[in-house]
C-alpha cells in the first residue's frame, strides 16, 4: 500500500473523529416515592458511539449542563481519552399548583443534605428511569454498574450532593467533580472534613475546584475555606484527591475552564479500579488489617432484641443506649450493685442533625467502646469521643449484637451474620484495659 493511501485513512478517521457528536434525550420523572410531589427533568446525552449492544460508561450531571459538558465529551471519547459513556443531567426537583405556580423548590433539601436520601434517589428512581429509554434509532440505553466507569459532578449545592453520593455509596460513583461545593454550615456540610478523617478511606477519586472569592453567602460560613478542610480531610485520609485554588467567585466560570483536563485526570487510568488508600488516622491504622478483605457473610442471622446495656471489662461502669432517640450513649457508675452517675458520655456523628439510630455497643479489650449507627460503626476512646468509623455491610439490616473477639469483629442482625478480620482484642471480664489518660 502507497504512503498516500495511509494518508487518506489517517485523514478520514481524523474526519470521522472531528465530526463525532450526539444526541440529547429528554425525560421526566414525575412519580417520586423519596421526594414526594416533586417533577424532575432531566436529559440523556448519548454519543454516537454508543451502541446499544454492551453497558456504557455513566456521567451524572447535576443542576443540567453545564461546563459545555455534551460538546467536551464527544471530543474526549473521540479522541480515546474516555471511555463510551452516557450522560444523565438532572435538574433537582419542583414541586408546582395547577397554575403552574411554584410551591416548592426542592433543590436545598435534596442537593444540600448529608443523608444518604439522593444516592437512593438516584440509584432507585432516575437511573431506571433512564434505563428504560431508548433512542431514536431504538438503542436500548444501558448503563455499566460498575463504580469505577460512573462519575458525577455538581456545582454549589450540586457539587455537596455529588460528594455524599458518591460518599454514601462508593458502590454507585467511583469518581467525583465538586466545583466550589457548599461543605458549610447549611445543612451539615460542615461536618463532612471530620468525618472524612475518622472514616475507613474509600475507592473515591475526587477533584475540588474552588476560588478565594468564594462566599455566596457569608450566614454559612465561607465556601473557600470549607472546600479547603474538606480537600486537607481527604489527602489526610490518603484520598486519591486533586484540587484547583485560583481567586475566583462563586460561578461556573473555572470549572468550565478546567473540565477537559479534569475529565482526562478522571479517567486517565481506566477501566482501573481506585486503589484503597493509607489513612493517617493513628487509631484507624491500628485496627485495620492491609489485605483484608472486608465484611463476609459466615452465617444465616440470629433474630432477638439489640444489646443496649453493656458492663465495662473490669465491672466498674456500664454504657447504655438511651430509650429517647439521641446521639449519645450513657455512662453509669457501678457501685454496691447499682447504677449511679449517669452522663451521656460517648458523643457520636448523625446525618443532618436528624435522630441518631444507635443500634447496639459493645467494649473491646482496651476499653474501647463500639456502637452500631445508620453512619457506620462509630468507635469511641475511654474519654468518650469518636476516633474512628467503620463502614457497614451493603445491605446490612438492623444489628442486634456487636461482639469482639481476638481478631474479628462479629456482626448479628436477623437477616445474617457478618464477620471481618481487624486488629482488636477481646475483652476480659474482671481485667482493667490500661488508661488512656485524660486526653
Amino acid at each position: 500500500m502507497t504512503k498516500r493511501f495511509f494518508l487518506m485513512l489517517f485523514c478520514l478517521a481524523a474526519a470521522m473523529c472531528a465530526t463525532a457528536g450526539h444526541v440529547l434525550l429528554d425525560g421526566t420523572l414525575d412519580r417520586s416515592t423519596i421526594y414526594p410531589g416533586t417533577v424532575h427533568t432531566f436529559q440523556v446525552y448519548v454519543p454516537d458511539q454508543y451502541d446499544g449492544k454492551r453497558p456504557a460508561a455513566l456521567y451524572v450531571g447535576l443542576d443540567g449542563v453545564l461546563c459545555h459538558a455534551p460538546q467536551v465529551m464527544d471530543s474526549l471519547i473521540a479522541a480515546g481519552k474516555m471511555p463510551v459513556t452516557i450522560g444523565v443531567f438532572l435538574q433537582p426537583g419542583i414541586i408546582k399548583a395547577e397554575d403552574g405556580t411554584v410551591l416548592r423548590y426542592n433543590r436545598c433539601y435534596e442537593f444540600d443534605a448529608t443523608t444518604g436520601n439522593f444516592a437512593r434517589f438516584l440509584e432507585t428512581e432516575i437511573l431506571p428511569a433512564v434505563e428504560q429509554m431508548t433512542t431514536a434509532k431504538g438503542k436500548p440505553i444501558r448503563l455499566s454498574d460498575k463504580p469505577q466507569d460512573r462519575m458525577i459532578f455538581g456545582l454549589s449545592s450540586g457539587g455537596i450532593a455529588a460528594f455524599n453520593a458518591a460518599w454514601h455509596r462508593p458502590d454507585l460513583f467511583g469518581k467525583v467533580f465538586t466545583g466550589v461545593g457548599t461543605f458549610v454550615a447549611m445543612r451539615g456540610g460542615n461536618d463532612l472534613q471530620a468525618l472524612v478523617r475518622k472514616t475507613e478511606p474509600l475507592p473515591l477519586r475526587i477533584f475540588i475546584q474552588d476560588g478565594s472569592n468564594d462566599a455566596w453567602n457569608p450566614l454559612f460560613g465561607h465556601w473557600y475555606e470549607g472546600n479547603q478542610l474538606l480537600a486537607s480531610a481527604l489527602q489526610f485520609a490518603g484520598y486519591d484527591v486533586q484540587c484547583d485554588w485560583s481567586d475566583g467567585g462563586h460561578n461556573v466560570k473555572r470549572s468550565t475552564e478546567i473540565f477537559p483536563q479534569v475529565m482526562e485526570w478522571m479517567w486517565r487510568d481506566w477501566p482501573a479500579v481506585t486503589a484503597l488508600g493509607q489513612t493517617s488516622n493513628d487509631f484507624l491504622k491500628e485496627i485495620l488489617i492491609e489485605g483484608d478483605k472486608g465484611w463476609i457473610k459466615v452465617a444465616d442471622g440470629m433474630p432477638g432484641d439489640p444489646v443496649k446495656r453493656i458492663i465495662y471489662p473490669d465491672l466498674t461502669n456500664v454504657a447504655m443506649i438511651p430509650d429517647k432517640p439521641g446521639n449519645t450513649v450513657w455512662q453509669y457508675l457501678l457501685q454496691d450493685g447499682k447504677i449511679t452517675c449517669g452522663e451521656p458520655f460517648y458523643w457520636l456523628h448523625n446525618d443532618d442533625s436528624q435522630p441518631l439510630d444507635i443500634q447496639t455497643i459493645t467494649f473491646d479489650g482496651k476499653g474501647n467502646l463500639w456502637a452500631v449507627t445508620g453512619l457506620g460503626i462509630q468507635i469511641c476512646d475511654q474519654n468518650g469521643r469518636v476516633r474512628a468509623i467503620l463502614r457497614l455491610p451493603q445491605g446490612c439490616s438492623t444489628v442486634n449484637e456487636i461482639t469482639v473477639s481476638n481478631g474479628f469483629i462479629t456482626l448479628t442482625t436477623d437477616d445474617a451474620t457478618w464477620q471481618r478480620r481487624l486488629n482488636v482484642v477481646s475483652p476480659t471480664l474482671g481485667n482493667r484495659p490500661e488508661s488512656q489518660g485524660q486526653g
